[in-house]
């Protein structure tokens, strides 16, 4: 079955890749001017390239070629050199200290076992330049998005493709309690051709979960966020973002 990830080019056509949130400014003021930034499952570049773009050395990772090939592709295009590498977040070695690495973009969730959790978090710990810092921005869960009713169908987002054609997006879901995994398939569908079928499968983390898991693995958290406005994070926040250095 076919990846939301297997074709760069299509996955920023559905999905909205413009930051909309302060993130690029979120994260670039944590980096100190020409500093050394990671980030991890880093897509097509939505935060990688802006990043490079105001001077920060940026590395970015992901284990998708065909992501990485868009990145490139857009950095090409913009004059713009960040490094790309093709990695796996749970066990990687690269040649140099980080100032900042971040996960963003609820990227965690990818991780759905704790061996996996712990492997990338000491691999993270393992690439800290001094005072370096670790960002983390994963859902708050929602329990009425959850518990939505498996089988019905949940509009997403609708686009043209290159020919003309709309495409329209929609999921169903499943929501596995016993192991906080929230298994989608999303519904590709343009008329009078065959629908096409892809799987998500995230895995929740519960507010008091992660900073346990985070504090576990070896991270001071400095700051627990909202969002990218730096809101307090709070029972309605949609969003968790931590910001953690080395124990």
């Amino acid at each position: 079955m076919t990846s939301i990830y297997d074709n760069g080019a299509e996955y920023d056509s559905y999905i909205l890749s413009a930051d909309t949130g302060g993130e690029t400014d979120f994260y670039a003021s944590f980096a100190p001017s020409g500093g050394s930034v990671l980030e991890l499952a880093c897509g097509t570049g939505r935060l990688a390239l802006p990043l490079s773009g105001r001077g920060l050395q940026v590395t970015g990772l992901d284990n998708s070629p065909a992501m990485l090939a868009a990145a490139e592709a857009k950095a090409s295009e913009n004059a713009l050199r960040p490094r790309f590498v093709t990695g796996d977040v749970r066990e990687f070695a690269l040649d140099s200290g980080f100032d900042l690495i971040f996960l963003p973009n609820n990227s965690l969730g990818h991780l759905h076992t704790l061996p996996d959790i712990q492997a990338c978090f000491k691999s993270v710990l393992r690439h800290f330049a001094p005072r370096g810092r670790f960002i983390v921005d994963m859902f708050n869960p929602s329990l009425p998005l959850l518990l939505r009713e498996p089988g019905r169908r949940y509009p997403l987002t609708s686009c043209q493709r290159p020919d003309g054609k709309t495409v329209t997006v929609s999921e169903t879901v499943f929501y596995d309690a016993a192991a906080q995994i929230l298994h989608a398939l999303w519904h590709y569908e343009v008329e009078n051709e065959p629908a096409d079928i892809r799987p998500l499968d995230l895995r929740m983390f519960f507010p008091q979960e992660l900073d346990a898991l985070l504090s576990l693995s070896g991270f001071t958290i400095e700051a627990k966020y909202g969002g990218f406005d730096r809101s307090s994070f709070l029972s309605a926040s949609r969003q968790q973002v931590i910001v953690c250095r080395a124990s």
